[in-house]
């Protein structure tokens, strides 16, 4: 019997598809950041600067750094089909590899044996007070949780649903106007229901079961050996997105509300602005050395860790609270993907797709109040799920009872039928159909998924590193041998990079006043 929480669902689609306009939850605009180590083709980190030719990692908006210097991030534009997301991934790739001499870059998101954290480079943006900032910014993070755990790579997937469907979906739900008000709300709707589905995604395209012994340097988080060098859950599905990697158990303790727009603003501001005696005792500036940018909570918004965030671009200097304040939620920012090694872009369209049905399955739910006690446990399945979830006796919490995941997995995966039959109107191929089915084999298979398909590869004799380093010579090969190269958009890349180095000097000469001054402005803003 369908609970009171799916017949509200069921309703709502029902409405949209009754109103004649469902097409219009077609065409969602879709981007993609991709981040990957660069290592030496031996698989040891590489020391090198950024690439001059791919750009300033300041001031270039397609090739950048994340944490480290050898951390490259790379950023598609929002499109409206997955193909053309990942055509251009694909071209920022090839564009990258021919400028990498002999590097490669790391496939998959565990990193590279590492030995110790002072060997990883913080990233460099410049001399500007903005390119100041970024670097102290990510050396208050190496000193507040390691940076170590800062090398860890993922797929961030960013999603905004069509501007016209917002005025059907009002409709359907009996609400005047679209405003913006209405659009964030719905957005954190959907916020909440992914924190409470949201362990789907890590059973279904989780794929880092493993990780180098380098990485746990003497933690042994209740790993076992799985071969000399490589350490494993026998039944994980992603150990990035648990409390080896990127489960943050020093943020533990810090709740952020997502029952609106108001509470998670209150929070996250509260967070910048609370002094933690942990961070004081690390001192901010020492003998003129900034060691980060402050000794509250959270540096800045963006130290917050979560597996999805609601976004909405911001203005030059402008903190991401104050973006969503002015003008609410303007897409989310999924982060709990792994970089897949069985694709040479880390991703693929099958995953895209679902992601993309998945987000509006949790935007049209019903989507009540978290409250403290539920939070505890939805993060409990979470966590679960990263290190346990190919256990056939997996049971999650669920509304005040034990479920077992396979029988909550087959009821969301019902649910998405709908929507895939209205995102696929008009196309003979049926994709999203077709992505939903590869992931209904994985519910009924296990063997299926990418973190059992890895472990299997591994079953050879092969290191995680030994295997991770095969396929990232694999996919510079693919990506060198790639026939034809797209050259109008290879020498768009190229004219974007010399164009960020020039927006870097103007930054640069066009600095006024001290670091400190600068950063006091910042907050105050």
């Amino acid at each position: 019997m369908a609970s009171t929480l799916d017949r509200a669902f069921e309703r709502r689609l029902a409405a949209l598809e009754n109103s004649g306009a469902a097409l219009l939850l077609q065409g969602g605009r879709k981007g993609v950041e991709k981040e990957s180590l660069r290592v030496l083709p031996e698989g040891r980190l590489a020391y090198t600067p950024h690439p001059a030719a791919l750009g300033s990692a300041l001031t270039n908006e397609h090739i950048t750094t994340d944490y480290s210097e050898s951390l490259l991030e790379l950023v598609t534009p929002a499109f409206s089909q997955s193909w053309e997301l990942l055509q251009y991934l694909l071209d920022l790739h090839q564009f990258v590899y021919r400028h990498l001499g002999d590097e490669l870059l790391w496939a998959t998101s565990m990193p590279c044996a590492i030995q110790r954290d002072e060997e990883i480079p913080l990233a460099q943006y410049g001399r500007s007070h903005v390119g100041r900032m970024k670097t102290i910014y990510r050396n208050g993070l190496g000193l507040r949780y390691g940076r170590m755990m800062q090398a860890i790579s993922g797929v961030h997937f960013n999603y905004s649903f069509p501007l016209p469907f917002w005025e059907v979906y009002a409709a359907v739900r009996q609400v005047t106007r679209a405003d913006s008000a209405f659009v964030s709300a719905c957005y954190f709707d959907l916020l909440r229901n992914y924190r409470r589905y949201g362990w789907i995604v890590l059973y279904l395209f989780g794929i880092s079961p493993v990780v180098c012994k380098s990485f746990l340097r003497g933690r042994e988080f209740g790993l076992h050996e799985f071969s000399p060098g490589t350490a494993f859950e026998p039944y994980a599905t992603s150990l990035r997105m648990s409390d080896v990697g990127y489960r943050n158990r020093n943020q533990a303790g810090l709740e952020v509300s997502v029952n609106s727009l108001e509470e998670y603003v209150r929070d996250l501001s509260r967070a910048i602005s609370t002094p933690h005696p942990p961070y004081e005792a690390l001192g901010v500036e020492v003998d003129g050395e900034w060691r980060q940018l402050n000794a509250n909570i959270l540096q800045i918004e963006n130290e917050y860790y979560s597996y999805i965030r609601p976004k909405r671009v911001a203005r030059s200097g402008e903190r991401p609270t104050k973006a969503l304040q002015r003008a609410g939620v303007e897409y989310v920012e999924v982060r709990a993907l792994d970089v897949s090694a069985f694709d040479p872009v880390g991703v693929n369209q099958h995953k895209l797709r679902f992601l993309e049905a998945f987000l509006a399955l949790c935007l049209m739910k019903q989507s009540e109040p978290i409250g403290h006690g539920e939070q505890l446990r939805l993060d409990e399945n979470h966590l679960a799920v990263a290190r346990r979830g190919r256990d056939p006796a997996l049971t999650l919490w669920r509304e005040g009872r034990a479920q077992a995941l396979s029988t909550w997995a087959r009821e969301l995966l019902d649910e998405l039928t709908g929507i895939c039959e209205i995102l696929d109107r008009g196309d003979a191929a049926r994709p999203y159909g077709t992505a939903l089915a590869i992931q209904a084999a994985k519910v009924e298979d296990t063997k299926l998924t990418p973190s059992a398909r890895l472990l299997a590869d591994l079953q050879g004799g092969e290191s995680f590193f030994d295997l991770a380093l095969r396929m990232s010579a694999a996919h510079k090969a693919y990506f060198l041998e790639l026939y034809p190269p797209n050259d109008e958009r290879l020498r768009e890349f190229a004219a974007a990079a010399q164009e960020s180095h020039l927006a870097q000097r103007t930054i640069e000469e066009n600095d006024r006043g001290t670091f400190a001054e600068y950063l006091a402005r910042y907050f105050a803003n």
